[in-house]
């Protein structure tokens, strides 16, 4: 039995669709039931309902541990897909107590009933901060405490050292940092953020890098790294660095606009991701954008993937087609 928490996101619901190829008996848990529906979308898009209905699932919250505990009952291997993903500063107490806490239970229970491995799906996020700016980071690049990072950032790092406790008292143990996440489906979350702004009309841009990748290779690579005898190990996952503007104009190629035209200094975006904190005060909103989302916007330092790829031989999706192919069905949602 394989248990799976995140099934109703878009790196989850792709794992279970892949995985239910197979003839492993598949568990997935849930908070709200009405989020199912997606990966029931998922699943119905590439013809398999009947796969979709061999999943057994399991209302539970990786905070609330008797669910938890019944949830674990028969199973072997993990992938830890939950996560909560927010840039506002307002949202630290629940980035917290669900990337932290929530992975702490994850590990905990999976020692108590003798998993065999454990999935953790990380982010670049977590990665470490290069000494010298500009410089390649790699899954050895050490993170500097004294640097500044968003409460997301500090949380995947934190969940991180959870599964690395794990790992020391004795659990199998893999972790994946992903780059952004793109891929059909769940449009209201992660990168359909990026589809949405080029359809309304993007017209500002930077030249900082972003690395990126397709769902696809991630859920494939978190399944190979399961079924491996791998354990102690963590693995860049980015198919391409990329620069925000080439990644926009790629995308609205695809939906047959125009790409962004105007320049944004960095003077400019200190002075924009300002003027909205004073916008959500007053308006009571959420933020959108951040300090973190300004100061993100010109990184250049690239990512490396050759670790992934020594390891599996791993091929990764040329993007560029890939993003200007999927764009097209954002405008249809």
């Amino acid at each position: 039995m394989i248990l799976i928490t995140g099934g109703t996101g878009l790196v989850g619901g792709h794992l279970l669709l892949k995985l239910a190829e197979g003839n492993t008996p598949l568990r997935a848990i849930y908070r709200n039931k009405q989020n199912i529906d997606k990966t029931r979308q998922l699943f119905s898009r590439y013809s398999k309902q009947e796969q979709f209905a061999t999943i057994e699932w399991v209302p539970a919250d990786i905070n609330d541990i008797p669910a938890l505990e019944e949830a674990f009952t028969g199973v072997t291997h993990v992938y830890h897909c939950a996560a909560n993903v927010s840039f506002d500063p307002r949202d630290e107490e629940v980035l917290r107590k669900v990337n932290i806490e929530g992975t702490a239970n994850m590990v905990n229970l999976s020692l108590a009933f003798g998993i065999q491995k454990f999935c953790h799906v990380s982010s670049i996020a977590a990665l470490g901060d290069p000494v010298v700016p500009g410089s390649t980071i790699t899954e050895e690049t050490e993170w500097n405490p004294e640097a500044y990072h968003s409460d997301y950032q500090i949380t995947k790092y934190g969940a991180e050292m959870e599964v690395w406790r794990g790992w020391q008292e004795g659990l199998n143990v893999v972790i994946v940092n992903p780059g952004l996440i793109f891929g059909p489906g769940y449009w209201n979350q992660g990168s359909g953020a990026v589809f949405k702004a080029v359809k309304r009309g993007q017209y500002f841009y930077t030249l900082g890098n972003c690395g990126i990748i397709a769902v696809e290779d991630v859920v494939n690579v978190m399944i190979q790294l399961t079924d491996s005898n791998i354990n102690g190990e963590r693995y860049t996952l980015v198919a391409e660095n990329i620069t925000f503007k080439t990644m926009l104009d790629t995308i609205a190629a695809g939906m047959d606009k125009s790409g962004p035209v105007m320049y944004t200094s960095k003077p400019l975006m200190s002075f924009a991701w300002r003027f909205d904190w004073l916008l959500s005060r007053l308006l009571m909103r959420k933020r959108l954008l951040t300090k973190h989302m300004a100061h993100s916007a010109y990184t250049t330092e690239p990512f490396d993937n050759s670790k992934i790829k020594q390891v599996l031989g791993y091929t990764f999706t040329d993007m560029k087609p890939y993003l200007k192919e999927l764009a097209p069905e954002y405008t249809k949602y």
